[in-house]
């Protein structure tokens, strides 16, 4: 190991130390005890290299190391309570982490909702239970030296409870807010989403700045839906162009569930998201949808993973990218389908429009079977606006620009019209104009 990183590690190790000496009497509950084998997995591993094939296209623990000041793992960050959200307190239930800090004025009353919300560590009182059977199990601190960092040094977050045949009419939005002004910004958040059986909700992480902060924020997100639920959960990502975001998500599903997952990413100078979903019961459903429009010099990462462990399941992954300027993207798709998981129907594709001669995009899909009796495909292409499209619509006096929007708007139809939230929706569609250029 070499010399820095033999000091980073001391570095963190000491940050370790700190930070469990201020965790005031709990140091021996089990998240603790997560805690201290996910550094000593964190400490081993360290952040991945361009060795690691997982990251080759995006280097973004060199990126960090340069960048901010580790020693601030651990130190909480004080919240403002200034931003006000974009969307309407009347369409959706809203819960607020500001500054990696879940605010608890705001958790008040939503039980009335029919969901059961607390902060993550008001769960290990009152739901020891749930606690002990979900939280860690799906987040592997060995192999995810983001996930060891993340349960290390997470403190904060939420706990979601959706009772057994809770039908949640309005969606609930947990806002990610950096606000606040000064030093670089330092958050590992958690959160663990129980949705029970024959329940059916919608669920909304949404990340955003109030100012031009440069932060590194790590998030990790466990979710168990279990038999005949129907769990709809989307990201919003429109962060600033100093924000370094990893974000894994980790799913599990039971038998005769369904789940349709939705990543929506408008900016960011370095994201990565990590979507891991487990089909681990008969009759699973799992629908998943990308967009990443994105422009200047932002980086971003969607890095999917499917594993289909029984049989009669049905996975199905639509990726779409539009690049401007100099931004990067990167999308690796993996479908594994094990030998008992016969009957499985799996389609993933991944289509990207560089709008720029200097835009580039990575990308790899792939599929892993190891059953006879399945129907599996999985495609990608890359290239730029239809040149003859472009021209037949000016021909019929369309602004160069409208015309363009234009075609990239039917280009991201298909996964526009998935989202089943209609202020969502508009929401997106209004941002992607605004950074194409729209001309009405």
């Amino acid at each position: 190991m070499a010399k820095a990183e033999n000091l980073m590690v001391e570095q963190l190790k000491n940050n370790f130390k700190a930070f469990e000496a201020r965790l005031n009497g709990i140091s021996k509950n089990q998240w603790h005890q997560m805690r201290k084998e996910a550094i000593d997995a964190f400490t081993s591993n360290g952040f991945p290299g361009v060795k690691d094939e997982e990251y080759r296209y995006t280097p973004i623990g060199k990126a960090i190391e340069k960048n901010f000041d580790l020693s601030m793992l651990g130190i909480e960050t004080p919240e403002t309570g200034t931003f006000v959200p974009v969307f309407s307190k009347e369409h959706a239930i809203h819960i607020f982490i500001r500054n990696g800090k879940i605010d608890h004025e705001n958790l008040n009353d939503i039980s009335e909702a029919g969901v059961e919300v607390c902060s993550l560590k008001d769960a290990l009182v009152q739901y020891p239970k749930e606690i002990e059977s979900h939280l860690g199990k799906y987040a592997n601190v060995h192999k995810d030296s983001f996930a060891a960092l993340n349960m290390a040094f997470s403190n904060d977050g939420v706990f979601i409870k959706i009772p057994r045949n809770t039908q949640l009419e309005k969606p609930l939005i947990v806002h990610y807010i950096t606000e606040g002004k000064g030093e670089e910004k330092i958050f590992q958040t958690r959160n663990l989403i129980i949705a029970e059986e024959g329940s059916n909700a919608k669920i909304i992480e949404s990340y955003t700045n109030s100012d031009n902060i440069r932060q590194f924020s790590n998030h990790v997100t466990e979710i168990v839906v279990k038999a005949n639920a129907n769990f709809n959960f989307y990201k919003l990502q429109n962060q600033g162009n100093q924000a370094y975001h990893i974000d894994s998500t980790y799913i599990s599903q039971l038998r005769d569930s369904t789940l349709q997952s939705y990543v929506l990413t408008l900016e960011g100078k370095i994201i990565r998201n990590n979507l891991n979903i487990i089909l681990d019961g008969e009759n699973c459903e799992a629908h998943m949808f990308g967009l990443y429009v994105i422009h200047e010099d932002s980086h971003i990462d969607n890095h999917t993973s499917v594993d289909h462990k029984a049989p009669n399941c049905y996975s199905n992954e639509v990726y779409k990218g539009i690049l401007d300027n100099n931004s990067k993207g990167v999308f690796n798709g993996k479908v594994f389908v094990r030998q008992d998981a016969q009957k499985t129907n799996a389609y993933q594709s991944n289509k990207n429009i560089l709008l720029t001669d200097t835009a580039t995009i990575n990308t790899k899909p792939q599929l892993e079977i190891w059953a006879d009796d399945v129907s599996c495909s999985h495609g990608c292409t890359t290239g730029q606006l239809d040149e003859e499209q472009l021209f037949y619509l000016r021909s019929r006096g369309i602004g160069k620009s409208s015309a363009r929007a234009m075609l990239l708007h039917a280009f991201v139809n298909d996964v526009l019209d998935k989202i089943e939230i209609d202020f969502l929706h508009d929401y997106f569609n209004s941002e992607m104009y605004n950074r194409l250029d729209w001309e009405s």
